[in-house]
């Protein structure tokens, strides 16, 4: 019997967190292997924030909404700036 006395320890271990552009790539080819334009349906969820836009297929809807919209903008033109080599 335990020892009523003593405080027991619980530890959740985290997740690691994927980078924001692995997120866009997972999503990316989840929504081309449902047959779906990846670009219209990655548009309409940063403008609307409706998740429906993404395919729920390999956890990418779940995986786009722990990402905040505004990062998903600005990975998306940090990637345009890189290769249009502005920089």
């Amino acid at each position: 019997m335990q020892n009523m006395n003593n405080t027991q320890y619980f530890r959740v271990e985290k997740e690691p967190e994927l980078a924001v552009s692995d997120v866009l790539t997972i999503v990316y080819k989840a929504l081309r292997e449902k047959g779906y334009n990846p670009v219209n349906q990655i548009v309409g969820y940063i403008m609307s924030g409706d998740p429906t836009y993404i395919t729920s297929h390999n956890n990418a809807r779940s995986l786009i909404m722990k990402v905040e919209r505004d990062e998903l903008v600005e990975e998306v033109l940090r990637a345009y700036i890189r290769n249009s080599n502005w920089e």
